[in-house]
């Protein structure tokens, strides 16, 4: 967690709908959600969870990232690929998540910066990620020179023996009660998905937590875009 944390410009209240500010594109072989400030040249690339880059909580990101002065684009990862749902048997997840590996999205990576550079005339380009897209945003601080500051929540590459190996300042938020992070700097008491979670599934105890993460993910950002 940040030491100095400064109040979010968007607060987590009523002042944006989800996924309500931007517009769906296509992008060569992929779609994209985007959703432009007024003027601007650094861009973040929001990247999905398991449930898909439609995800109202996800959107809900872009539209926050948006108001804070960025580009804000959330490509679909899986080119297509039907999203894990919570009504699907959890013991079929690895066969599900077989063809969809968060670690193997260079194509679809490489197609968004340059639209991004090309269409949206960004100059300093960040990433941020939720779960499945925390992984991914690890991936790509491991491989893109390009990519000013990335933002990993509830997620990291494991198996790599470069793991460590970071090509840019990146930040990882982690939950406490989370049985796929064991990990020691932590936000106490929250659960995996905390700082996207929805607004009506957002209890007063939980606030606090969910708007420094917010705050620190923004903060780093403005830091190092």
């Amino acid at each position: 967690m940040a030491n100095e944390a400064k109040p979010c410009p968007c607060d987590i209240g009523d002042k944006i709908e989800y996924g309500g500010l931007g517009e769906e594109v296509q992008i060569e072989h992929i779609k994209a959600y985007v959703v432009k400030p007024a003027a601007s040249e650094k861009a973040i690339i929001v990247i999905q969870d398991i449930f898909g880059w439609q995800l109202p909580n996800t959107r809900y990101m872009a539209d926050m990232l948006s108001a804070n002065g960025y580009i804000a684009i959330c490509p679909d990862f899986f080119v297509g690929k039907e999203p894990w749902s919570p009504s699907h048997d959890w013991s079929t997840f690895q066969q599900w998540l077989e063809d969809k590996k968060p670690t193997d999205i260079k194509k679809e990576v490489d197609v968004t910066l340059k639209y991004l550079k090309e269409q949206c005339g960004a100059k300093h380009i960040g990433v941020v990620g939720f779960c499945w897209g925390g992984v991914a945003t690890h991936y790509i601080a491991l491989q893109y020179q390009e990519i000013k500051a990335g933002v990993s929540v509830y997620g990291i590459v494991r198996e790599r023996e470069d793991r460590f190996d970071l090509k840019s300042p990146t930040l990882f938020i982690f939950a406490e009660n989370d049985a796929v992070i064991p990990l020691d700097q932590i936000f106490p008491k929250q659960t995996h998905g905390f700082v996207h979670r929805k607004r009506e599934d957002i209890n007063p105890d939980d606030k606090p937590y969910i708007e420094e993460a917010r705050t620190d993910m923004i903060n780093w950002l403005n830091k190092y875009m």
